[in-house]
C-alpha cells in the first residue's frame, strides 16, 4: 500500500520508516511534488493534522496521513502544546524551544509533560484519527545527542534516559508517534481490501 506522510521532516519519515514492513510504501511530500509549507494555524493537534492530510489529497487525490505533536506540560497549562514547534516564534531552532521552556519551568516543582501526538488518515476519501501520548517530565538541562526537538529534556516515565538517550530502536517502541502509528497499522491491516 502506498500513502503520503505529509511531511518534508525527515526525522519523522526516519521514525514512522522504521515502524513498516514491506507491504507500505511510504511517500514524503517531496516525491508528490508538494514543495511549500503546510501552514498549522489551528488551535489543536487534531485540526492542524487534518488540515495537512486534507491539503494533499485534495492536491494529489492520494491515500494520506499527517501528523501533529505536542508537548503538554502540567505547570504551564499545557503549553507549548499545539505551538511546540514554533513555541520560541517563526523560524526558531529546536534550542531556542527548548531554551524557552526551561527557561518558563525554572523554579516550578511540577515538571510532569506529556508527549501527544495525533495522525490524520484520509483513506479512500474517509477521514479517520489516531492518537499517542507518553507521559513523563522535562529534566533541567539537556542529555542525549540523538532525537529531535524536545527529546533532550524528555524523560519518559518509568526511564532514566532521555528520549534523546535512548537508541531510535528503543525509541520507536515506546513514543507518541510509534504508539499513534501503531494504531494506524493496525487499522489498516484490520481493514478489507
Amino acid at each position: 500500500m502506498e500513502l503520503v506522510f505529509a511531511t518534508n521532516n525527515k526525522h519523522k519519515i526516519r521514525e514512522i520508516s522504521d515502524l513498516l514492513d514491506e507491504s507500505f510504501r511510504i511517500l514524503g511530500l517531496a516525491d508528490v511534488k508538494i514543495t511549500e509549507e503546510i501552514p498549522e494555524e489551528a488551535d489543536t493537534l487534531e485540526e492542524n493534522a487534518l488540515f495537512k492530510a486534507r491539503y494533499v489529497f485534495e492536491k494529489t487525490g492520494l491515500n494520506v496521513f499527517a501528523d501533529d505533536t505536542g508537548l503538554e506540560t502540567h505547570a504551564l497549562d499545557g503549553a507549548p502544546g499545539v505551538y511546540s514547534a514554533r513555541y520560541a516564534g517563526e523560524g526558531r531552532s529546536f534550542d531556542d524551544n527548548i531554551n524557552k521552556l526551561l527557561t518558563q519551568l525554572e523554579g516550578k516543582d511540577n515538571r510532569s509533560a506529556r508527549f501527544r501526538t495525533v495522525i490524520a488518515l484520509i483513506l479512500d476519501g474517509r477521514e479517520y484519527l489516531f492518537e499517542g501520548r507518553v507521559e513523563g517530565e522535562i529534566i533541567s538541562e539537556r542529555k542525549g545527542t540523538g532525537g529531535f526537538g524536545y527529546d533532550p529534556v524528555f524523560l519518559a516515565r518509568g526511564y532514566d534516559r532521555t528520549f534523546a538517550e535512548i537508541p531510535l530502536a528503543e525509541k520507536n517502541k515506546i513514543s507518541h508517534r510509534a504508539i499513534a502509528m501503531r494504531k494506524l497499522l493496525s487499522f489498516l491491516k484490520e481493514r478489507p481490501l
